[in-house]
């Protein structure tokens, strides 16, 4: 049985073990207590990569070099993954920084990161992602059984893209078929959603909208008001990451009644938590 490290951003779900704290001029401080304990050991660390993803990145690779110092072997639990979404580059000279993270990770004596419904992976299981070995655990069975009590009648589910549909793929459900705006100019931002379509009977119908991560809500808001004016009955939205970024939390409640998530990143959402699927 590994024994287990957790951090302080961690500590709503696991008791911790580590101290993390900040020098005046905003250096990380690090303390890893009873550090021998973990000499040659099997690990498991928990830590949050969010919010403040810059830093706790940093703290994480303090803390594994120094396991790797004294010989642990460690796996790594982040619930979400921050520069995910860097996985591919559309820009001249652009770093495709998903990589970028796990390479470092996997350099700093990561052995194996278990992480929520990974953004650029598209199965649970085990994969390889640069030099990374990753084990991508998936929350949407349980936020569509979390969604009953919010229906208490029967619903369809369906995600924004195809790129999400093996979050539904064994619960029947749907997708839709959404085209990106290209990005304007060399600005870095996100590409607006131009067309969502659909090839589903939507009219006098109950729908959950499923997606991996809600971040400034363009593509659910979308996929919300599509529903709506093809007759959709009642809508909810659940993702697995809710970021809730800017105001777009405001703009979901105007359009649905049910706006939930999971403890990968704690909200005021997230009715449906992690901890049982843990390492």
């Amino acid at each position: 049985m590994p024994l287990s490290l957790v951090s302080p951003n961690f500590a709503d779900l696991i008791e911790p073990n580590i101290e993390v704290g900040k020098f005046p001029d905003g250096d990380a401080h690090v303390r890893i207590l009873d550090l021998e304990k973990y000499r040659g050991q099997e690990v498991t660390l928990y830590h949050r990569l969010y919010p403040k993803q810059n830093t706790s990145l940093v703290v994480l690779l303090l803390i594994l070099d120094t396991l790797k110092e004294i010989g642990a072997k460690v796996s790594v639990v982040i619930p979400y993954l921050p520069y995910a979404r860097q996985d591919k580059t559309k820009l001249n000279g652009e770093v495709g920084s998903a990589k970028v993270i796990c390479n470092l990770l996997a350099r700093a004596g990561c052995q194996k990161l278990y992480t929520f419904d990974c953004h650029f992976l598209n199965s649970e299981g085990d994969h390889k992602f640069g030099e990374l070995n990753i084990h991508n655990i998936s929350m949407a069975k349980a936020l569509a059984e979390k969604a009953k009590e919010f229906f208490n009648e029967p619903f369809e589910i369906v995600v924004p893209d195809v790129g999400a549909e093996y979050l539904v793929k064994d619960m029947g459900g749907k997708h839709f078929n959404k085209v990106r705006k290209e990005y304007d100019g060399n600005k870095i931002g996100y590409r607006d959603v131009e067309s969502l379509t659909c090839d589903f009977d939507i009219k006098d119908k109950n729908f959950l909208v499923l997606d991996d991560m809600i971040s400034t809500g363009s593509t659910m808001i979308t996929a919300i008001q599509k529903l709506k004016e093809c007759g959709a009955k009642k809508v909810a939205c659940g993702t697995i990451h809710g970021l809730f970024l800017f105001n777009c939390l405001y703009k979901l409640h105007k359009l649905t009644d049910h706006v939930f998530s999971t403890d990968t990143i704690p909200t005021a959402q997230s009715s449906v938590s992690i901890k049982d699927k843990l390492p």
